[in-house]
């Protein structure tokens, strides 16, 4: 509801339908688009009733990760415009084939990165673009916070809630309201963890400043230390990604964070030869290697990214003009924190073959750019 509030917020839009495979999300849905739009959107479960919609301009795919791929080919299929959340897709095979049919279609595809629209990030980046800092040694991002899991005991799920459905072609797990609604980002089987599901943002944001695609090695380091038995992705991890231009880390903590600066627990540091330049959601900083010279705070507070983001999609869905985060660039973000886990599941330093999609001379680490869908469902690639 978050995109499709933005959606109607943006102008020029109206929400034909909504679909849910959870009953009780659908119809406080429709309530709300109802009141915000004045007219009452049809409803469904199946996704591929409402790609059937006559007259549908555009969708948006909000759904766990394990569920991004399908109804975002079968859109292509339709000739429909996608705006796809973030990260594109569960698997690195799966992102490939949506990139595949969506240059196929010729649809407009905005991927939700929509940190692309905030104004701090927007200027730290020409900043560094520019050369301000010296030649850049290396990258580092973070998020530090303190998890707070649900009730992680099997139970039957809601009476409005079609588990089999919501499962689809991901693993099915006994329902548990810790794997399930919001909670999926921390469980390896729906969501990939905490790196794929925020720390992407900055992966994302970092590529943009490198003008790079992917790394060409990956090695990552980690565990689950705190929530073990609670979660299934790593409550703390460190990454190492490996571009032409120089190396970037990523650290996460998902407890004990009372920080010893909570001001910078959040966000990118640019470790260059002159300066050090760290940028966040609302502010970015230059502290000179000079001692001698001031640190500097540039206060930067744009508008509401997500409304910004949206109303970006919609304008190319008019114009037919790329957006600000195509389907490619929502593949190489994806892929590079993917190719993160596979380095941490595997244990050891991944190569990675960008111009192939492949990883070189590891066949274990190369069975996981795929995952094996539940049947009845069939993997795109």
């Amino acid at each position: 509801m978050v995109d499709a509030k933005a959606a109607l917020q943006a102008g020029a839009a109206d929400v034909v339908a909504l679909c849910d495979v959870d009953g009780s999300h659908l119809t406080a849905g429709v309530a709300e688009v109802q009141k915000a739009q004045g007219k009452t959107p049809k409803t469904f479960k199946d996704f591929r009733e409402l790609i059937n919609l006559p007259g549908l301009d555009a969708v948006i795919i909000a759904t766990p990760p394990h569920w991004h791929a399908l109804p975002f080919i079968a859109a292509c299929e339709k000739g429909v415009d996608i705006y796809c959340e973030k990260p594109l897709a569960y698997d690195i095979r799966e992102g490939r084939a949506m990139v595949n049919a969506a240059r196929k279609a010729k649809v407009i595809v905005q991927v939700g990165f929509q940190r692309r629209n905030s104004l701090a990030i927007q200027q730290a980046g020409a900043y560094v673009r520019e050369g301000h800092p010296g030649r850049l040694v290396q990258i580092e991002a973070q998020i530090n916070y303190t998890a707070q899991p649900r009730d992680n005991t099997a139970q039957t799920p809601p009476p409005s809630l079609d588990w089999e459905f919501w499962c689809g072609p991901a693993p099915k797990l006994d329902y548990s309201p810790n794997v399930a609604h919001v909670a999926w980002r921390l469980e390896s089987a729906y969501g990939n963890g905490h790196m794929v599901d925020w720390g992407i943002h900055w992966i994302d944001a970092i590529r943009r400043y490198l003008g790079a695609k992917t790394p060409h090695t990956i090695q990552a380091m980690g565990g689950i230390y705190q929530l073990k038995g609670k979660i299934t992705t790593p409550d703390i991890l460190q990454a190492q990604f490996d571009f032409d231009e120089c190396p970037v880390i990523w650290r996460h903590r998902l407890w004990g964070s009372t920080e010893y600066d909570p001001e910078i627990s959040n966000g990118i540091f640019f470790y260059g030869e002159k300066e050090t330049v760290f940028a966040t959601d609302d502010r970015w900083v230059v502290v000179p290697h000079d001692k001698k010279s001031p640190k500097k705070t540039i206060p930067a507070v744009g508008g509401k990214l997500d409304l910004m983001h949206m109303a970006n999609f919609l304008e190319s869905v008019r114009t037919r003009q790329a957006p600000i985060c195509d389907v490619l660039d929502g593949f190489y973000s994806t892929a590079t924190v993917q190719l993160g886990m596979i380095a941490y599941r595997t244990g050891r330093q991944i190569k990675w073959d960008g111009e192939n999609d492949q990883i070189l001379n590891d066949p274990e680490a190369s069975n996981l750019l795929m995952r094996p869908y539940r049947a009845p469902w069939k993997h795109p690639a």
